[in-house]
């Protein structure tokens, strides 16, 4: 990796993408600081940490710190991230927008459209939500709560989110990686040394030398541990040999090469954690969030269950039980996003018209539950790998209070996008050397 940065900086046009990357990740974390205007963001941020909780450390962590503090990009890149999502799955039930996405570069232009009109919408009714709640449960303070504050509150936020969906977009275009992507990354990482320090004054300050090294090898091993397992869940795949039959084209024969379908382990990617963890906490942050009183005990204890706060507590062991609901959720979604977006039928289809086939088993329908049978068998191991990815730091923190606003899904998002960037550098140093062959 720093070999591959190191090359990188030699290059005019890299180390320029590099330096316009960097400025609009500068911009972005400043933006974060710069409080929305009439809003006491201690205030706030004092009203989330004593009612809610940790219901929004997922979404606290993916905006960089910036919703605690209520700041003008709150909402930072949510909106865009499941706009996205939405215009996905939307894809797979609307025919017109899939034959749009499958429309070259003029279908996705017009996909990207969407995607940031669904983006702006959704961040309009975000703010409002968030505005209208926070003044009821009394956040805003009793003098804020007016139609001024709401105004002002649903413009910053909604500019923010759009300003930072822009620069996510000219950092794709004109910097390195993916820019949205790459904006959650430095969001998640810049709370990590906060949580090291944290970690640091709980289990090493005041104690001796020897509990201290000790308390620190363990916090380092089981992250990288975790790094590790993340680092195999995303490179880890599946190849399926193919082999295409030999043909006459013309008076030339042509074909018989041989080839491979990869399939990927983590075949859903981080979607199975963030839908399952969202599911679980929505119904308590909507409660929080709305002031609604819940007295009575079945409900109360329905609530416990489903937190992840009790799971893991040595004070409340019965409510360990709903990481099983937990994690039949993770299960549940990486089978349902990955039968929307790997058709094995369409596979098998494509491979019959190409003249390939998979040896020992046949064209058509076998091919077709060959590949379910394999996908089957993949999605589960991804989906246990995900799910003690996801747990770890739960379990640390209700057995031993080790509480971090990063969890396993913010190191598989941060591990993802260094691999994902890493080789798209790579890719832009080849085609230069490339091109310069090719020029020669």
């Amino acid at each position: 990796m720093f070999k591959t940065l190191r090359n990188a900086f030699k290059i005019k046009d890299i180390r320029s993408r590099l330096f316009y990357t960097f400025i609009m990740l500068i911009i972005v974390r400043f933006g974060c600081q710069l409080p929305i205007p009439g809003i006491d963001s201690a205030q706030v941020k004092a009203f989330l940490q004593e009612s809610l909780g940790d219901s929004f450390s997922l979404l606290n962590s993916f905006t960089g710190g910036s919703f605690e503090q209520m700041s003008i990009f709150a909402l930072n890149v949510s909106p865009y991230i499941t706009s996205s999502i939405m215009v996905q799955l939307l894809t797979i039930v609307i025919p017109a927008l899939e034959e749009m996405q499958q429309d070259g570069a003029e279908g996705r232009k017009k996909m990207n459209q969407i995607t940031r009109i669904i983006t702006i919408f959704l961040a309009v009714v975000q703010a409002l939500s968030i505005s209208i709640g926070f003044g009821r449960a009394g956040a805003l303070g009793p003098n804020n709560y007016n139609a001024m504050t709401i105004v002002t509150m649903v413009i910053c936020l909604t500019a923010g989110s759009s300003l930072v969906m822009w620069m996510g977009e000219r950092i794709t275009e004109k910097g390195i990686g993916n820019g949205i992507s790459i904006i959650l990354l430095v969001n998640i990482v810049s709370s990590m040394p906060g949580d090291f320090y944290n970690l640091y004054l709980m289990f090493m300050k005041g104690k001796t030398w020897v509990q201290a090294i000790e308390a620190a090898v363990i916090i380092v091993g089981v992250v990288l541990l975790t790094i590790v397992l993340v680092i195999l869940l995303q490179d880890g795949e599946r190849k399926v040999p193919v082999q295409y039959a030999k043909k006459m084209q013309g008076r030339r024969l042509v074909g018989g090469q041989s080839s491979g379908i990869p399939i990927k382990v983590n075949t859903a990617g981080v979607l199975p954690v963030i839908f399952a963890s969202s599911i679980l906490q929505f119904p308590s942050v909507i409660i929080n969030l709305f002031g609604i009183q819940t007295t009575n005990p079945t409900v109360q204890k329905i609530l416990m269950l489903i937190n992840s706060n009790y799971w893991f507590n040595k004070s409340y062991p019965v409510y360990t039980w709903g990481v099983l609901i937990y994690v039949l959720l993770i299960v549940f979604f990486a089978y349902f996003y990955t039968s929307i977006t790997f058709n094995p039928l369409e596979i098998s289809n494509n491979l019959k018209k190409q003249g390939g086939f998979i040896p020992g088993i046949r064209p058509g329908k076998p091919t077709t539950e060959y590949l379910n049978k394999i996908l089957n068998y993949i999605i589960i191991i991804g989906a246990v790998g995900l799910t003690i990815v996801a747990l770890v730091p739960v379990f640390f923190a209700g057995m031993f209070k080790a509480n971090v606003t990063f969890g396993g899904t913010s190191l598989i998002i941060v591990v993802g996008v260094v691999l994902e960037t890493i080789k798209n550098v790579e890719s832009k140093m080849l085609v230069r050397n490339y091109n310069g062959f090719l020029s020669e």
